[in-house]
């Protein structure tokens, strides 16, 4: 199967927003910025970062299958976040792909050094992604319900690298 990476798309949004069934899910996907309900329509305004990007997952169908952003982090590191997976794709492998992707794209958009991303700590199948993709917990940075992990970004490109 060919995925790629590419702009998202208007239906894209409509894909996305049936993904996001609550307020729960919403607020632990987007933030506290992106109301619930929302229309698919304001998602591109909804999600729109400041020296940010997006991008969606697609597959040889050019179907959406996954979400995310990067934008500029603080000392010069590139962060990645509001990460989603369609429901049908989860547990395929797909985050991964995403997540890898992702983060080739930001290494190469940015130049940055290191990247960044927050994960929920209850979340334990993201968490374990991350790590094993080369990102450490930064115990200082982190709350009661947030982890906030960091990798050097030649690290990130070495650990995916090395299962292609």
């Amino acid at each position: 199967m060919q995925i790629t990476l590419r702009t998202p798309e208007k239906a894209d949004y409509e894909a996305i927003a049936s993904w996001v069934t609550d307020e729960k899910a919403c607020s632990r996907w987007a933030g506290p910025s992106v109301p619930f309900p929302f229309a698919a329509t304001d998602l591109p305004e909804l999600l729109a970062v400041e020296e940010g990007s997006s991008y969606c997952l697609s597959n040889s169908d050019n179907r959406c299958v996954g979400f995310g952003q990067f934008w500029a982090g603080k000392q010069g590191a590139v962060h990645i976040g509001r990460i989603i997976i369609s429901p049908e794709e989860r547990g395929k492998g797909t985050g991964r792909l995403l997540c890898e992707k992702l983060m080739a794209k930001a290494r190469q958009s940015a130049g940055a050094s290191t990247v960044t991303l927050r994960v929920y700590r209850d979340n334990t199948a993201a968490h374990s992604l991350y790590s094993s993709l080369g990102f450490s917990v930064i115990k200082s940075e982190s709350t009661d319900d947030l982890l906030f992990m960091s990798a050097m970004a030649n690290e990130v490109a070495r650990e995916i690298t090395s299962k292609l």
